[in-house]
């Protein structure tokens, strides 16, 4: 399953590759990708896990950077 996000706000190079690093480390992710021209989230995930991914991105986004907004696509 492939799950999108907009990160809005999102500015910073360095932050969007802490983000993309920490979001490939959650359980059941296989690839994580951030996008920083688009300021978008595009994350494959095991259907099983993908109940929970969108409060884990939520926490990791507000922890790095939090000026961000994160909606899901």
């Amino acid at each position: 399953m492939t799950k999108t996000y907009i990160l809005e706000d999102l500015d910073c190079a360095h932050c969007a590759a802490k983000i993309e690093e920490a979001v490939a480390k959650l359980e059941g992710v296989t690839k994580s990708s951030v996008a920083l021209l688009t300021q978008k989230l595009v994350v494959e995930i095991a259907d099983a896990k993908a109940g929970k991914l969108t409060k884990e991105v939520k926490r990791i986004v507000e922890k790095i950077e939090p000026d961000v907004t994160v909606t899901e696509k």
